[in-house]
């Protein structure tokens, strides 16, 4: 079998048009991502899901955002609501134990949700640290302002996706709590040094650098890269990405349609490959946009298609367990903090 092209697309509905499931099987992206314009129900998601699988030919992995709070694609009153990662942080400050417990079993929840409906990789969890006067865009969906409760409750949330068959990906890589802008409608620049960030932003990936799966940050970095974000700055991919923060798992671009990147789309996906992302990643379903990252886009191979398979091979069967008194265990853990 061929080697997927090195790409995850989205699509523009709650079904796919013929003239999709054609562009779908003629470029056979890596994978796919659902996001609310693709949701009604469960029944609906999963027959979706599974016509993706089917306009490839292949079991593949099918992504989605459910971090809890204001990132959440499934909702009441077909799925239930979780809180951010704020909430689990302030759980812990009170008693380590029981904020582990929570983000664990809140992710196994979720994870149960989403294979149900065919969806088997959460964009979760968010290991950046956000710092006083930074934009609210990461906010409450980080875990604490500090590296440690990041960390613990980060690893305690990709043990629940695991254990629940559902692979996890830590974003955004290198750290995106100190951006004084939203990337979805601008450029951050960060102008820290590299001792601060080591100490900070860094620490959360690099005490997670073994998981498989990892989204890139569309920010700056001026003390290694004064032009580029780090998702098409070769120097920050290889010095710190890979460097620094260890990290040797499949990387892949955020969001190429968000407006901190500038350029045309073949040329954010040129760059974005050429920095030493393995994959790119486009969401809005745009079919003109998607031709033209196409065109751009190879196949992968090398070290880019081995790390994509070390990551399916993470994949493992949900291990059994009670969900509904999972749920009731969830809710007595976070009640008075949600």
């Amino acid at each position: 079998m061929a080697a997927p092209s090195a790409v995850i697309f989205g699509s523009e509905g709650p079904a796919l048009s013929a003239e999709e499931k054609a562009f779908f099987r003629d470029a056979d992206p890596w994978g796919f991502i659902i996001f609310a314009r693709n949701i009604q129900d469960p029944e609906q998601v999963a027959s979706l899901t599974a016509s993706y699988r089917e306009a490839v030919g292949r079991d593949v992995p099918v992504l989605i955002d459910q971090e809890g709070g204001r990132v959440q694609r499934f909702r009441p009153p077909h799925w239930r609501a979780y809180p951010p990662g704020r909430v689990f942080g302030a759980l812990y400050e009170t008693d380590p134990e029981k904020g582990l417990e929570a983000a664990r079993l809140g992710a196994r929840l979720i994870a149960s949700e989403l294979l149900a409906a065919g969806v088997n990789v959460d964009c979760l969890p968010v290991l950046d640290v956000p710092v006083p006067g930074a934009h609210d865009v990461i906010g409450d969906r980080a875990y604490g302002p500090t590296p440690e409760p990041v960390i613990a409750l980060g690893q305690a949330a990709a043990e629940g996706l695991l254990q629940s068959g559902v692979l996890p990906i830590i974003k955004h890589i290198p750290g995106h709590g100190r951006a004084g802008v939203d990337s979805h409608e601008a450029l951050p620049v960060v102008e820290t040094g590299r001792a601060a960030l080591e100490a900070a932003d860094f620490a959360p990936f690099k005490a997670l650098a073994h998981l498989p799966l990892a989204m890139t940050a569309h920010v700056i970095y001026t003390a290694f890269d004064k032009e580029c974000p780090a998702t098409t700055s070769p120097a920050v991919v290889s010095e710190i990405i890979r460097g620094h923060i260890g990290f040797q798992g499949l990387l892949m671009s955020d969001d190429l349609s968000m407006k901190a990147l500038g350029g045309n789309f073949a040329s954010r996906t040129r760059a974005s490959l050429a920095a030493g992302c393995d994959l790119v990643l486009h969401c809005n379903g745009n079919r003109q946009e998607m031709d033209a990252i196409m065109a751009e886009t190879p196949l992968l191979d090398g070290q880019a298609l081995l790390r994509a398979e070390n990551a399916l091979g993470c994949f493992r069967p949900q291990q059994p367990f009670d969900e509904e008194a999972a749920w009731h265990a969830f809710q007595a853990l976070v009640g008075a903090h949600s």
